[in-house]
């Protein structure tokens, strides 16, 4: 697998749902194409941008003025960074800020941010007057290859992550790669995780490119719009497939029940970003694996040193005030999974590997291995 080496005309890939399908566009300064889609897409539309303080800084003036050019009027709401904002709170704030501009059901909401913001913003469309169509313009390298495309929105409950939301798929979706130069190293890095977990579950090939060529993805070179459209095009495939999650599509949250349940004992913070929560997860999903027989333990090794290798953490250890909170406490847990969305009749589903590139649903896994295997790992200095 080769990637060109300068970079070209924005790519586009079509997320093929009938009459909901839309595209998403990739490359660089596509930011400021967004007015003219917009346009084009709903002529005489109304739009209300929802964001957050640090990416209003730096993307909030392109973006209204981009809008400006092609004559549609956008009011904005700006939100706190991180996943406080994904709160009963957070969703009333931005809720009532529509409500308030006037968003009618043939207007649009555009979210744009990281994976918070559009999973905020996307999930109070979707309720505000019974539904109002939104656009995606995801500014995080997490955000662009996974969580603004397939319609999942919501937000967290205190008892577990994404627990309330609804499917609710955006009409557009605009991920300018050259906005992704302002990301800190470690929400780049913490993206990437989504990045490789594609290569993972089902593209071996794109594994190996990207244990080649994972430099100039974070350089910026036009291996990073290869590796974000290779990316989306992985998940519009299964989304277009199985958009409501209830066979395939469940094969994305390879990583998650194990990183989820990190996230909800650390509070959500900034202590552990969710692509982080996601690496470790990937790495004790294969090491899991291996413990049951299903993949050798060169292919457990092989996904963790790829994830070390570019600065994530894939140890229990590796997390801020790891004895705090539940985090040293396989029962604790044990306890936060079983909130985990894919559970069913209280048994526990994983996403476990056949191969590097071959992930596979797990139903009924005992609990009891689970356990015995985070209290090795817990052990593990």
């Amino acid at each position: 697998m080769t990637a060109p080496l300068k970079h070209s005309d924005p790519i586009t890939v079509d997320v093929a749902l009938g009459d909901r399908a839309y595209d998403i566009v990739i490359g660089r300064d596509v930011l400021q194409s967004l007015g003219a889609r917009v346009a084009a897409l709903r002529p005489g539309v109304r739009t209300a941008i929802v964001t957050d303080r640090t990416v209003a800084k730096h993307w909030l003036e392109p973006t209204q003025a981009s809008l400006a050019a092609a004559g549609i009027p956008t009011s904005h709401v700006v939100v706190e960074e991180g996943e406080g904002s994904k709160t009963y709170a957070g969703l009333e704030k931005v809720s009532e800020a529509l409500v308030a501009a006037r968003i009618e059901r043939n207007d649009l909401v555009i979210a744009l941010g990281g994976g918070v913001v559009g999973d905020l913003a996307g999930f109070a469309a979707a309720i505000l007057r019974r539904g109002v169509d939104f656009v995606q313009v995801p500014t995080s390298l997490l955000a662009q290859v996974d969580s603004s495309v397939g319609g999942k929105t919501g937000i967290n409950s205190p008892q577990g992550k994404n627990l309330l939301g609804a499917f609710h798929q955006p009409v557009l979706v605009i991920a300018d790669t050259s906005v992704l130069d302002t990301l800190s190293p470690r929400q780049f890095r913490a993206g990437y995780a989504e990045v490789a977990k594609y290569g993972v579950l089902g593209d071996e090939a794109f594994f190996a490119w990207l244990e080649t060529n994972h430099a100039g993805i974070f350089s910026g070179n036009a291996a990073r719009e290869h590796a974000i459209a290779t990316s989306c095009r992985a998940k519009a495939a299964i989304v277009s497939r199985d958009e409501r999650e209830t066979g395939e599509r469940a094969l994305l949250n390879l990583g998650h029940t194990f990183g989820h349940a990190l996230e909800a004992a650390t509070g959500f913070s900034d202590r552990l970003f969710h692509g982080e929560g996601v690496a470790i997860g990937m790495v004790l999903a294969a090491q899991f694996s291996a413990q049951l027989g299903m993949i050798s333990q060169a292919d457990a090794a092989r996904v963790e040193h790829h994830l070390s290798s570019v600065g994530l953490p894939t140890r229990l250890q590796d997390i801020a005030g790891f004895t705090q909170e539940g985090l040293a406490d396989a029962d604790a847990l044990m306890a936060l999974m079983a909130q985990d969305k894919k559970v069913k009749r209280g048994k526990l589903t994983f996403i476990l590997l056949e191969a590097v590139g071959r992930a596979v649903i797990a139903n009924d896994v005992e609990p009891s291995l689970v356990r015995n295997f985070l209290k090795t790992k817990l052990a593990t200095s």
